[in-house]
């Protein structure tokens, strides 16, 4: 039974077309020039019309990929180029705020260089590169130009191993800056170091610290001098019964993202050191609600 339909008779349709073209193709060698342009224009009009926009439409894909891949490329090279800068930005400053620190405190603080080992377990430790020679002695404070980074743990002839506050044996004697309430800063681990906090504790229950209060050394004990920042009040953390609570801090310092830093060489003076950070953002006498930044 002979088919029927359009979609069986459309390639019938074809044929003569096809015929048509072969002829024109064998007899082209023998046709005038003029002739000839005649019709390769007609040809480019009819039948090599879809095959033209075909690779017209392939050329023009081909040069968009191209086009898309150069303006990648651009974009990933701005990215780079971006980050690096503001990472440049950003140790700038901490590297100018720490110089102004340094001036304040004259000889009493080392500048040093901090480097981290790296190693499984040593994620709260950190290494300065001056040591017994220079008059650095265990239990000093580490400092940022933000307050306070850590303290020495073992010193060695050129160089001295720290912790910063996310290591579980830190302790600080602190206080409000306020004087009007006294405790202990200690660390509190997480599940990854990004969970671990800070935390005032054995503060009396009567005693009432507000949000975002300042908390720096006491200076009790004679472990670390007076007046250095830790971290600002944030919630309460624990009520112990009627007699003691404790707070959660939001520290002045990241560890991670310090690399320079202040050691102090000069120890047991009892000195007050409130003042070398007066000056900066932290606003070492500033309590919510007296005008300075909370």
């Amino acid at each position: 039974m002979p088919p029927y339909g359009p979609e069986r008779e459309t390639p019938r349709r074809h044929i003569p077309l096809a015929a048509g073209v072969m002829v024109l193709a064998l007899a082209s060698p023998y046709l005038s020039d003029g002739f000839q342009a005649q019709v390769a224009v007609a040809l480019q009009g009819t039948a090599l019309a879809p095959f033209i926009a075909m690779q017209y439409r392939i050329t023009e894909g081909r040069a968009r990929a191209d086009q898309i891949e150069h303006l990648q490329a651009e974009l990933d090279s701005l990215i780079a180029v971006s980050s690096t800068r503001s990472a440049l930005v950003d140790e700038n400053r901490e590297l100018r705020e720490l110089l102004g620190l340094a001036d304040r405190a004259g000889p009493r603080f080392l500048p040093a260089t901090v480097l981290r080992p790296g190693t499984p377990g040593s994620e709260s430790m950190f290494l300065v590169d001056v040591g017994a020679q220079d008059g650095v002695r265990e239990g000093a404070p580490v400092v940022s130009s933000r307050g306070l980074v850590g303290r020495i743990l073992e010193v060695r002839e050129r160089n001295a191993v720290a912790i910063d506050w996310t290591h579980p044996d830190f302790r600080a004697s602190a206080m409000l800056a306020s004087g009007s309430m006294y405790g202990i800063v200690e660390n509190r681990r997480g599940s990854f170091r990004e969970d671990d906090r800070l935390m005032l504790n054995g503060t009396a229950y009567h005693e009432r610290a507000p949000e975002g209060s300042l908390v720096v050394t006491s200076g009790l004990a004679g472990l670390l001098p007076r007046g250095i920042p830790v971290g600002r009040i944030d919630a309460t953390a624990e009520v112990q019964g009627s007699w003691r609570k404790s707070y959660w801090l939001r520290p002045e310092v990241d560890p991670g993202g310090i690399t320079h830093v202040l050691v102090e060489t000069q120890a047991g003076t009892g000195e007050d050191l409130t003042g070398l950070w007066a000056a900066d953002s932290t606003a070492v006498g500033s309590e919510p609600g007296d005008g300075n930044p909370g």
